[in-house]
C-alpha cells in the first residue's frame, strides 16, 4: 500500500472521522505494547512540583497522561459532541435554570487499587480542586469555582449546588480538573508530588524516570475499571523525546509506532509527500490557538494603544504561512473558525496589516516611538517552530518602525511560572482547549483570578457577557453575548490571537484506531489503539 495522507474534517469544532487508518482490525497484545512518541516534556521542580496531580495539571501534556488512568463522571464520546456518562451512569440538569446537576455513579465502581469508588470520592475530588490553596497555581481551579456545595445521597448520588447558571457545566465535569480520587493517594490540603498517577480509569500507569525527568510511561489495562470505554490494547506506551527530529527518527526505524504533538511543519510536509509507505498521515481539524498575552499593568504595554498597534502591524497570514506552512491559519479571534459564536473581530477593527495605521493610534496617545519590548516564549513546550514565530513577529514588528523589539526564549517551568509572577509584558502562549464551546476560549482569559494571571478585568464581560452566555443550554442561543465579548478583545487587546493550528498523528500502517486516538481539543484517546496487519 502506498502511504496516504487521511483528513478528517470537522463539523462546528467536533470531529466527524471520514477515513479510517490503513491496517486491519485486531485486538492488542499485552506482550506487544503500542509505543507512542511525544515531544512533552515532564521534570519535578520548584516551581512544578506536581505534574500530574488533577489540581495542578493544567496543560494538554499532562492531561493526556491523566485521561487515561483517572476517571471522570463525564466524558466526550468517540467522534465529538456533548458529554456523556463515563464513571455517572445519568447526569443532568434537575432544574430549569441550569444551577443543580445531578448524577448517578455506575454501580461497583472501585479504584485500580480495588478501594470502593463512592459519591464521597467524587465531592473530595472536586472540593479539593476548589479548595486547596498551593504556591504557583495553574489556574485549574478556575473550571469548578463555581461549585458552591456537594451534595452526596448514599453511595452513588451526587448532587452540584452551583453559584451562578452554568449550561457548560457538563463540558468541565469530562476534564481531568474533575477526576476522581482517592483521598488515600491524594491529601486533602497539599499536592501529590512526583509523577505518580492512580485512579480507576481504563488503564494504571507506570513511569520511568531518569533524573528529575519523565521518560516514559507504560499504560496497562485495568482490570476493574467499569465505564464508556473499551481499551483495545492491553498495554500502550507513551516515550518522550527531546525533539522532533529524534521521534521522527524513532518512528521510521520502528521503534515507536505512533507520534503526534509536537512534530515540525517539515515532518507533516515530508510524510504527506509520500516519503516513507509504511507510514500514515492523519491530519484532522484543531482547536489549537496561539496567540500573544499582555501584563497589560506593565508600563510599555498598559496604554492600550501600544497594543492596538501591534495588532495593526502583525501579519498573521504570512506568519502562519511562512512559518507553519499548511498547518496553521491566520486566527482573528481567541474563538476558532469553526466554534459558534466564531465572529472576526480583529479583522473587522483593523483589516490588513498597515503600519500607517498603527502609526496615527500611537500619535493619537502620545506614545513616543520606537517602543521598546521585549517578546517571550518557551523553547520546550509548543514545538521547534515556536522560535522561528518569534523571530518573524520581531521582524514585522521593527521593520515598521514603531517598535524596538527583542525576543527572548525560556525553558517552560521557568517561563509558565515567571508568566504567571507577571514578569512578562508580552508573552506567547499556546491553547489546547478544555472542551469545544466558545465559553472555553474566553473565560479561561478574561475572568478574574484568570490562568495567565492577568490583571485585565472588564465588568461588562464579567458581570453580563458571560453570565448572559452560560443561562443558554442552546449554545447557538449564547452567540450574541459571545460576539460582543471577541468585539471588546478587539478593541482592548489584552490577547492577541496569532494563529489556528491543525492536528496531526503519524502512525506504522498496523496500528488501527488512529483516527479516534485524538480528538478535536487535542485529548489523546489511548484506549482506541490496537495493532492489525501491516500492508
Amino acid at each position: 500500500m502506498n502511504r496516504k495522507t487521511l483528513v478528517l474534517p470537522a463539523v462546528i469544532g467536533l470531529l466527524a472521522p471520514a477515513l479510517a487508518a490503513c491496517g486491519g482490525s485486531g485486538s492488542g497484545d499485552g506482550d506487544d505494547a503500542i509505543a507512542v512518541g511525544t515531544t512533552d516534556a515532564f521534570a519535578i521542580s520548584k516551581e512544578v512540583p506536581a505534574p500530574f496531580d488533577p489540581a495542578y495539571a493544567y496543560d494538554s501534556g499532562s492531561w493526556n497522561l491523566l485521561r487515561q488512568t483517572i476517571q471522570t463522571l463525564m466524558a466526550a464520546p468517540r467522534g465529538g459532541g456533548e458529554p456523556q456518562p463515563e464513571a455517572a451512569e445519568q447526569c443532568g440538569f434537575t432544574d430549569t435554570g441550569n444551577e443543580r446537576y445531578a448524577c448517578t455513579l455506575r454501580k461497583g465502581l472501585t479504584f485500580s487499587d480495588g478501594d470502593p469508588l463512592t459519591a464521597a470520592d467524587v465531592k473530595f475530588s472536586i472540593e479539593r480542586v476548589r479548595d486547596i490553596k498551593i504556591k504557583n497555581p495553574s489556574g485549574a481551579d478556575g473550571l469548578v469555582s463555581n461549585v458552591e456545595e456537594i451534595e452526596t445521597q448514599g453511595d452513588r448520588e451526587v448532587v452540584f449546588h452551583l453559584k451562578t447558571p452554568d449550561a457548560t457545566f457538563p463540558y468541565k465535569l469530562a476534564t481531568p480538573i474533575a477526576g476522581i480520587i482517592s483521598k488515600e493517594n491524594y491529601p486533602k490540603d497539599k499536592l501529590r508530588e512526583g509523577f505518580e498517577i492512580s485512579g480507576s480509569g481504563p488503564y494504571t500507569a507506570k513511569q520511568e524516570v531518569e533524573g528529575d525527568h519523565l521518560v516514559k510511561t507504560v499504560f496497562t489495562k485495568n482490570p476493574k475499571y467499569k465505564g464508556e470505554f473499551a481499551p483495545e490494547s492491553d498495554k500502550v506506551e507513551m516515550r518522550n523525546f527531546a525533539d522532533t527530529e529524534a521521534m521522527g527518527k524513532a518512528l521510521k526505524d520502528g521503534d515507536i509506532d505512533l507520534m503526534t504533538r509536537t512534530m515540525s511543519p517539515e515532518q507533516v510536509k515530508e510524510l504527506g509527500g509520500g516519503s516513507d509507505e509504511k507510514i500514515d498521515l492523519v491530519e484532522m481539524q484543531g482547536l489549537e490557538i496561539r496567540y500573544l498575552a499582555f501584563n497589560t499593568d506593565a508600563p510599555t504595554v498598559k496604554n492600550k494603544a501600544v497594543r492596538q498597534a501591534m495588532a495593526q502591524v502583525i501579519d498573521r497570514g504570512a506568519l502562519a504561512s511562512s512559518v507553519y506552512g499548511a498547518t496553521a491559519d491566520p486566527l482573528f479571534s481567541l474563538v476558532p473558525t469553526t466554534i459558534t459564536g466564531h465572529t472576526n473581530s480583529f479583522f473587522n477593527k483593523y483589516g490588513n496589516p498597515s503600519p500607517a495605521k498603527a502609526r496615527s493610534l500611537l500619535n493619537k496617545a502620545n506614545i513616543t516611538t520606537p517602543v521598546k519590548l521585549t517578546l517571550h516564549y518557551t523553547i520546550d513546550h509548543y514545538g521547534p517552530a515556536t522560535k522561528k514565530e518569534f523571530e518573524l513577529l520581531q521582524k514585522q514588528l521593527n521593520d515598521s518602525g514603531l517598535f524596538d523589539v527583542s525576543i527572548k526564549g525560556v525553558k517552560w517551568n521557568t517561563f509558565r511560572a515567571a508568566e504567571r509572577d507577571g514578569e512578562y509584558a508580552v508573552y506567547g502562549m499556546g491553547w489546547f482547549p478544555d472542551f469545544p464551546d466558545a465559553d472555553n476560549f474566553l473565560a479561561p482569559f478574561l475572568l478574574k483570578d484568570n490562568f495567565l494571571g492577568s490583571p485585565y478585568e472588564n465588568s461588562d464581560i464579567n458581570d453580563q457577557l458571560l453570565p448572559t452566555s452560560r443561562r443558554e443550554a442552546d449554545r447557538l442561543a449564547a452567540s450574541k453575548s459571545i460576539r460582543k465579548i471577541q468585539d471588546i478583545v478587539a478593541d482592548e487587546v489584552p490577547i492577541l490571537p496569532l494563529w489556528q493550528g491543525k492536528q496531526y498523528i503519524a502512525a506504522r500502517d498496523d496500528i488501527t484506531g488512529v483516527e479516534w486516538a485524538l480528538d478535536a481539543s487535542s485529548n489523546l484517546q489511548l484506549w482506541h489503539l490496537s495493532r492489525g496487519v501491516s500492508d
